[in-house]
């Protein structure tokens, strides 16, 4: 077969493939996670066990726990509790760090049980620390006392909380992030500079 040589001036030129990472939020990303929720060879431990990984959603995590029969309204109720809260005071969850926090009740054989997803800057346990933390300081009963297993000290133990949180875990498979690892703080900043340029642009007219 004859083959002909490229001119001079059209050599192909080595590409440079840049690979996603952390610093890089323009680029969208997904992680396949695999089964159980660690990648081996890269688990880290941390204070209660193997810390669950960040992804491009940052932490996060899928709770689910069966609900004591006759409880069910109960839960349905503290959501009023916990939007009056925030309506009161907008910074009471901000210890979280939390991007979104997300309560389902759901049926399975006429059984009532409640899913918490939340997504968050911290690791898993810091979450749940912070939680127990928040809980003791504010007051605030948990819906979680609804749950079947949920700890009586939680409002002083935090350990007892993460204890209960990873028992109840079901860890994700894939996330996927149109900004990943953007943090809540980031996020905020962003949107206050859009929000000064906006108006120095008003004054500029």
């Amino acid at each position: 077969m004859a083959t002909s040589a490229l001119p001079k001036s059209e050599k192909l030129k080595p590409q440079i493939v840049k690979t996603p990472s952390e610093a890089d939020w323009t680029t969208p990303q997904a992680m396949a996670i695999p089964e159980g929720g660690y990648f081996p060879g890269k688990v880290e431990q941390g204070r209660y066990g193997p810390i669950f990984p960040k992804t491009p959603a940052c932490y996060g995590f899928s709770v689910i726990a069966k609900v004591i029969p006759g409880k069910e309204g109960i839960i349905r109720n503290h959501a009023k509790v916990i939007e009056k809260a925030i309506a009161d005071s907008p910074d009471t969850l901000a210890v979280l760090k939390a991007h979104y926090l997300r309560w389902v009740v759901f049926k399975i054989n006429g059984e009532s049980y409640m899913m918490y997803q939340g997504i968050f800057d911290t690791d898993f346990d810091k979450y749940c620390e912070d939680a127990s933390v928040l809980f003791g300081k504010t007051g605030i009963q948990s819906a979680f006392e609804a749950l079947e297993g949920w700890p009586a000290d939680y409002a002083t133990n935090p350990a007892a909380i993460v204890k209960f949180f990873r028992e109840h875990h079901w860890p994700s498979f894939l996330e996927y992030s149109e900004h990943p690892y953007v943090s809540c703080d980031e996020i905020k900043k962003a949107l206050k500079l859009k929000a000064a340029f906006s108006d120095m642009l008003d004054l500029m007219q």
